[in-house]
């Protein structure tokens, strides 16, 4: 047999194998597949030569607010050591950030924290460390979260933009059944192509609470994506903090959002050279398969865990509130950041579409 060599290939001999796979399957493979997938290749990039644009990509200050917020959180407790645990780092272009500007701007909080960093990529590990070189002795670095200490994590664990990224199922409503499926891919006709799964897929568990008023009216095909592995993911975050903030910046909606008309397509997008793509199974491994982020979902599972809302907001409100205390403590921007920080808050650049989420250990566990 001759060596598979890119990822068109891998699939192509998964389907002839074991044939059709939820869509989950073929988005975990396109895109953390550890040599062909999107984010293991560094042509992979964000900014203007890249797919799309983050909060991080415009500049600096985006690490610099959040380097600001640690300290102000901290500061409640003045002896204790911290610790920032950031999952999904990239290239380490964030941390960096958030470590020159806390070393600058706040030596209180310097001294007695570490940098965590959550990675099961060898080859993005590798990007972050040369991006951390002067930082290194402030550095640690766990392959997943059974790799952390006992002690767990006081301080904070953070992510963004990393959820959206997850794998999503695809479920479709029937019409003639009233009951969903789910999709899968195939593959047909020289391409990937969608072809309905048998059986009742057993993630449509989560939409058992749909009102039958609301199953009534939806269209035949209504499309919803779930992601039960972010949701895991939180719940396991929850558990390693030990005290401090659980924080998801992201893009994403609340459960009453999710079944609004303007999404019978779902939420799922591709992003090839800053455009929509229009064939999400198109180029494996060659472009940005992303979700909206389903908030509601994140916040009963941390209230499971015994977590509270502490924060629930846009990142312009949240990153305003952050401005304000940094100019009312004598920190002045010059025009670059001042131009950074407008796209960061701006309603149609990175304002609006990103919310900010914060939770911490106090609540009453939920029987939800």
């Amino acid at each position: 047999m001759q060596p598979l060599s890119d990822l068109n290939s891998i699939l192509k001999e998964m389907l002839a194998a074991a044939g059709p796979v939820t869509f989950a399957r073929f988005m975990e493979l396109a895109l953390y597949h550890p040599e062909h997938g999107y984010y293991e290749r560094r042509a992979s990039r964000v900014g203007k030569r890249g797919d799309f644009f983050t909060s991080v990509s415009v500049g600096p200050l985006f690490g610099g607010l959040w380097a600001w917020q640690f300290a102000e959180w901290a500061a409640a407790g003045r002896d204790q050591p911290l610790i920032w645990l950031e999952a999904g780092a990239h290239d380490g272009r964030l941390a960096a950030d958030f470590l020159m500007a806390l070393e600058r701007q706040r030596p209180d909080c310097w001294e007695r924290m570490e940098y965590w960093i959550l990675e099961p990529s060898v080859k993005r590990r590798q990007w972050q460390e040369e991006a951390l070189s002067r930082w290194l002795s402030k550095t640690k670095w766990f392959p997943n979260w059974a790799a952390l200490p006992a002690t767990g994590v006081r301080g904070a664990v953070f992510s963004n933009e990393l959820l959206d990224a997850f794998p999503v199922h695809r479920l479709g409503w029937s019409r003639e059944s009233a009951a969903w499926f789910e999709w899968g891919v195939t593959w047909e006709g020289g391409r990937f192509d969608w072809v309905r799964m048998p059986g009742n897929p057993p993630v449509a568990a989560e939409l058992d609470n749909t009102p039958p008023e609301l199953r009534a009216v939806l269209p035949d095909g209504f499309t919803v994506d779930l992601c039960p592995a972010a949701t895991i993911w939180w719940e396991e975050a929850a558990r390693r903090l030990r005290s401090g903030w659980l924080v998801a910046v992201d893009y994403g909606l609340t459960a009453e959002q999710r079944f609004a008309p303007g999404r019978a397509n779902g939420t799922l997008r591709a992003y090839a050279g800053h455009r929509l793509a229009t064939d999400l199974l198109a180029r494996p491994g060659e472009q940005d398969l992303t979700a909206n982020v389903d908030f509601t979902a994140l916040i009963k599972a941390g209230e499971r865990m015994g977590l509270r809302l502490d924060i629930f907001a846009s990142q312009s409100q949240f990153l305003t509130r952050i401005a304000a205390q940094m100019w009312a403590a004598g920190v002045a921007w010059d025009a670059v950041q001042t131009r950074q920080f407008q796209t960061l808050i701006h309603p149609e650049h990175l304002g609006r579409a990103f919310q900010v989420l914060v939770q911490r250990p106090g609540a009453v566990v939920s029987a939800a």
